[in-house]
């Protein structure tokens, strides 16, 4: 009679064990994202990133074209100051 009964205590007794096995586990993959929502999130984080020097290289060029210019105009307008005002024509 004893091995009939533990039989039957064997099954209760593994399912018991197993839930209080994979308990902790199961605590603790819920507060941690999935593989690939982590990849996903990465991959956002270095597309924004990425975007982010974009911008910063092209405030920096545009910072440049604008010096470039301010200078250009400067130099012609010395170059209109420096000229002769009055230009005497050939008769």
């Amino acid at each position: 009679m004893l091995p009939i009964q533990s039989k039957k205590m064997m099954l209760p007794l593994a399912v018991c064990l197993m839930s209080l096995a994979l308990s902790p586990v199961i605590t603790h993959a819920e507060g941690m994202e999935t593989g690939s929502t982590a990849a996903r999130q990465a991959a956002d984080q270095k597309a924004a990133l990425a975007r982010k020097a974009a911008d910063r290289q092209k405030a920096t060029e545009e910072k440049q074209k604008a010096a470039q210019a301010q200078a250009q105009a400067q130099e012609t307008q010395k170059v209109v100051e420096e000229a002769p005002k009055e230009v005497e024509l050939p008769k």
